[in-house]
């Protein structure tokens, strides 16, 4: 079994992806800004600032795989947001660690070579779009410029994915790549199948420095 630091761990995504590993034995760190009110059975938390390199140190420290799990919104802007991975980046680079990062949908491609969704955001409300360009960056720009020591995965989910979009447990996913497993309406998927998808990857070891879709 790994120990697993998940960055974001009381989140949409986060907290699935601790019920999900934790679920599989594994050892579970969860990082979050605050603790949560009903903690997951033999997961151990910490209370933190993700900004903080300080504290990211400390959990990244032992760890044999780590998830950024973080949104760009709230407390993390477009630019810190960013920031805060490049830091984490660079310790799991340091750790010899393989970084996943939960990803966004605008970022991947309706067909191969085409141009990725967020090139045209004209359906998506203004308001969204500072954080889902800061999200694309990272699978755009900043991890392909990470050193070539690091092993990166971004693992981007279907388009109908979050806490406003539930979706149903079918305890199955398709897994796609820089393709959308479905680029007609961008379909959807829940959180425990996300990570059930998510810990699949960590325990396979078989995607490197790439962006994957994980849809129903």
């Amino acid at each position: 079994m790994a120990r697993i630091t998940v960055i974001g761990g009381t989140g949409y995504a986060g907290r699935a992806i601790v019920a999900q590993a934790a679920a599989r034995g594994h050892q579970v760190t969860a990082l979050s800004r605050s603790l949560p009110e009903e903690r997951i059975p033999d997961v151990f938390y910490v209370q933190g600032d993700a900004t903080d390199q300080a504290t990211l140190v400390s959990v990244v420290e032992g760890a044999e795989a780590v998830v950024g799990a973080l949104a760009p919104r709230g407390p993390l802007d477009s630019d810190s947001f960013r920031a805060t991975y490049r830091i984490l980046a660079r310790l799991a680079d340091d750790a010899g660690v393989p970084l996943f990062v939960v990803g966004g949908y605008s970022s991947l491609r309706p067909a191969p070579g085409a141009e990725r969704f967020i090139t045209d955001l004209s359906d998506v409300p203004v308001h969204l779009h500072d954080e889902i360009r800061a999200g694309a960056a990272l699978v755009m720009e900043d991890l392909p410029a990470a050193p070539k020591t690091l092993d990166w995965v971004f693992v981007s989910p279907a388009l109908r994915f979050g806490a406003h979009a539930p979706g149903e447990r079918l305890d199955r996913y398709r897994l796609g790549d820089e393709v959308a497993v479905q680029p007609e309406d961008g379909g959807a998927i829940s959180a425990p199948d996300y990570a059930l998808g998510l810990v699949d990857l960590i325990e396979r070891g078989e995607r490197h420095r790439e962006q994957v879709n994980l849809a129903h």
